[in-house]
């Protein structure tokens, strides 16, 4: 006798599971949309990209010249997109290595084959590829790609890669050490995120280090409170994770070691790496700092912090500044003047906050004074004619059409190469914003004042 095992479904369940089919055509149209949209912008890229290197030949540029053409363009494409420009130029280089190093991938992926995701695997491992055997590597990749879902397929990849490749493992990684580097990221409440990528040996080294750090730190607590019992007295017990031993271990040792290898030392007799102190800046209300409220400070740059942990800065720091706000747009007007000859880049620096160029937030302590108008072309040096730029900024201004104007009171006008104009407003600091503060963006004087 046969048994029918199947499930019986009521017509309500026919009908949502109809409704759940339909919802599915519609995401997987919009999966097919998000990739054209990718696709077409990464076109786009690509064609920026070599439209700036074709004006870099033409002009003979080299080297850094040619990163500034861009730099440039980058930048215009960022301020339209609302987001990063170096982000932007990283984009440009990907859109050229993809749309013109790798069209069988990209082909691919229009068709629906693949995924960004595998597109960026394939090309990555593609690099060491020799140029002859390239066209080769993409179609066996794309065959191996196709079959399952990135995660799964890399490690296959990986293995294919080997048979297109002279390089060794060496080589590789040679090459690959290049990528080193270390990330911040915000995460919220107070917390942030930092990166290593680097060598294995060294990063597994690192973690060997401070487990025993960690299982030493522990070991002691234990031991301490095993004696403070045995004495009779009274005893605070560490009550720490090992995770959160390893990380406050690890924040010691960047805060307070010195690297293995210094070739500062003894240059000007004076200085060396190791003798370098972190710098943050802070910016707390003063009725946070007083202890009569609780409200989130900032650290610039990076995020809020809890009060507790402001008030500890604020009370270890040699030097800090009153900064007064403007009471309608909350904007700094002025700080207390301590030492006449850094007075001015304070107020600039507790005015800026960070970069001021749109959507650049490196902090203004990390950053240049540049002169708006030249000082060698008569530009004074005054706050009216100052503003803080980051190492990348201020060189794109320096060496590219971009144009800069000040507009009175503190507001910062950029005009691109293609004769767009972006508008920088004065930085509110976070703490300002309640619920009780709307600001209205102050507008712009009617001509730019006169120095």
């Amino acid at each position: 006798m046969m048994v029918n095992m199947g499930t019986n479904r009521s017509s309500s369940d026919e009908e949502s599971w109809a409704r759940i089919r339909a919802e599915l055509e519609l995401a997987e149209s919009v999966i097919r949309a998000k990739d054209a949209a990718e696709i077409a912008q990464l076109r786009t890229l690509a064609s920026l990209g070599r439209e700036a290197l074709s004006m870099s030949r033409r002009n003979g540029l080299l080297g850094r010249e040619t990163d500034m053409q861009l730099r440039a363009v980058a930048a215009e494409f960022a301020a339209i997109a609302r987001c990063g420009d170096r982000r932007v130029q990283n984009e440009i280089g990907r859109a050229l290595e993809i749309v013109d190093g790798n069209p069988l991938v990209l082909t691919a992926w229009e068709e629906g084959r693949l995924t960004s995701r595998h597109v960026d695997d394939i090309v990555k491992l593609g690099r060491n590829i020799p140029e002859e055997n390239h066209d080769e590597w993409q179609e066996a990749a794309i065959a191996v790609a196709e079959r399952d879902v990135p995660a799964r397929v890399h490690g296959a990849l990986e293995s294919l890669a080997q048979h297109f490749t002279a390089r060794t493992f060496a080589e590789r990684h040679k090459a690959a050490v290049a990528d080193r580097g270390v990330y911040l990221r915000d995460l919220g409440d107070g917390m942030s995120e930092l990166t290593l990528r680097g060598a294995t040996t060294l990063l597994v080294a690192i973690d060997d280090r401070l487990n025993q750090m960690a299982v030493s730190t522990i070991d002691a607590a234990k031991e301490a409170a095993v004696d403070a019992r045995a004495a009779g007295e009274e005893h605070e017990a560490d009550t720490r994770t090992r995770q959160q031993v390893r990380a406050d271990v690890l924040c010691d040792l960047g805060l307070t070691g010195r690297p293995a290898i210094d070739l500062t030392h003894d240059v000007d007799g004076k200085t060396s790496l190791g003798a370098i102190r972190a710098r943050v800046q802070l910016v707390v209300t003063a009725d946070t700092l007083s202890g009569k409220e609780d409200r989130a400070a900032e650290i610039v740059g990076a995020g809020l912090i809890d009060a507790d942990t402001a008030r500890t800065l604020a009370g270890d720091a040699t030097l800090w500044d009153r900064v007064y706000l403007d009471a309608t747009t909350k904007t700094v007007t002025r700080v207390d003047q301590y030492r006449p000859p850094a007075a001015l880049r304070r107020m600039l620096q507790a005015r800026d906050r960070h970069c001021r160029w749109p959507g650049c937030h490196l902090p203004a302590v990390r950053c240049e004074l540049d002169h708006t108008i030249d000082h060698a072309l008569g530009g004074p040096t005054c706050e009216s004619n100052l503003c803080n730029l980051c190492q990348r900024h201020h060189s794109m201004k320096q060496f590219t059409d971009w144009l800069v104007l000040q507009l009175g009171a503190g507001i910062i006008q950029w005009t691109s190469p293609t004769g767009r104009v972006y508008r920088e407003d004065i930085p509110v600091p976070s703490v300002c914003f309640t619920p009780e503060f709307v600001a209205e963006r102050p507008p712009p004087p009617e001509s730019p004042p006169p120095f």
